[in-house]
């Protein structure tokens, strides 16, 4: 067992979004976002994340209803979409239930199926913060930095 990302405790973790962050959280933390896998299952394939200021696309949070619903809209099986988009019927039912994110190549794929918008687009701000003249450093300092930038 590992340690939750939030409180800490040593505790059965689930990989979370909680307020447009992935974490690994305690049952009881994750509730404060949308679990998406339990971390010693199968973990999707996230690719494509860039950090310190760069642009990077993101699958978004309410995918699986998305998917369900075109495919529904459309009268298909999940064995039929699935020999549509070329993948394993058993995928499509886990992304669709939300136990798994699609990988981005897939979620493209979706979208370009589908013509429903499944990506989009991340801006990363690199926030650089200073120490105050104590040497500590406070949740006021954060404040002060992202008010003045």
């Amino acid at each position: 067992m590992s340690n939750c990302d939030l409180c800490g405790k040593d505790s059965e973790l689930f990989k979370a979004r909680i307020e447009g962050s992935l974490v690994d959280a305690c049952g009881r933390c994750s509730r404060f976002g949308k679990i998406l896998w339990k971390l010693d299952e199968i973990k999707p394939e996230i690719k494509n994340r860039k950090i310190d200021g760069e642009d990077s696309e993101s699958i978004i949070e309410n995918y699986d209803k998305i998917i369900r619903k075109e495919r529904e809209r459309r009268g298909l099986k999940l064995d039929g979409l699935a020999r549509k988009l070329n993948e394993k019927e058993s995928l499509i039912q886990k992304i669709e239930n939300g136990e798994m994110m699609p990988s981005l190549k897939l979620a493209k794929k979706m979208e370009k199926f589908f013509g429903a918008k499944l990506v989009e687009n991340v801006f990363n701000n690199k926030i650089e913060i200073k120490r105050s003249e104590t040497k500590e450093f406070t949740i006021g300092d954060v404040i002060k930095q992202k008010g003045t930038g």
